[in-house]
C-alpha cells in the first residue's frame, strides 16, 4: 500500500519505509517546498527510519542549502537520486556534499530501492543493538 500526493511542483509516492519524489520540469525547490516535505515525512514516518528517493525524470533547480533542513529529519537515513543524464548526475554529486548521511546516485529505480532498503536495515539493526545494550 502507498500514499500519493500531488503537490503542484512535484509528486510524492509514500511507501512503508521510503518515499519517491518526482519534481516537475522547470520547478525550483527551496525552503518552502522543503517545509511541506518535512511535514509529510513526519506524518507518515514518525518513529521509524526512512529514505528519500529523488526520481529526476525532468530538469529542475534545487537550492542545495535545503539539505541542511533535511538533516533536521533524524529518521531520514539515506537519499538516493535516480538519473542517467550527466548534467543531473553532476548536480546530485554536488548536492551530496550538503547531506550528512548516505547519499548515492543510480540509473534505475530498482537499484535505488534495493540500496535504501539495505541502509534502512543497517540503521534499524544499529538502533536495536543500542536498545538491547541500554
Amino acid at each position: 500500500m502507498f500514499h500519493y500526493y500531488d503537490l503542484g511542483h512535484a509528486e510524492l509516492f509514500i511507501f512503508d519505509d521510503f518515499l519517491i519524489k518526482q519534481v516537475r520540469e522547470g520547478e525550483v525547490i527551496d525552503f518552502k517546498e522543503t517545509e511541506e516535505f518535512i511535514t509529510i515525512v513526519k506524518e507518515h514516518f514518525c518513529g521509524k527510519n526512512m529514505a528519500y528517493i529523488s526520481n529526476r525524470m525532468s530538469s529542475f533547480s534545487i537550492n542545495p542549502l535545503v539539505y541542511k533542513e533535511a538533516d533536521l529529519i533524524p529518521n531520514m537515513v539515506a537519499i538516493a537520486v535516480i538519473s542517467s543524464e550527466e548534467k543531473i548526475t553532476k548536480s546530485a554529486k554536488y548536492e551530496s556534499q550538503f547531506f550528512k548521511g548516505p547519499f548515492d546516485i543510480f540509473d534505475n529505480l530498482n537499484d535505488a530501492i534495493k540500496w535504501v532498503h539495505k541502509i534502512i536495515d543497517q540503521e534499524n539493526k544499529k538502533a536495536l543493538n543500542k536498545t538491547l545494550k541500554a
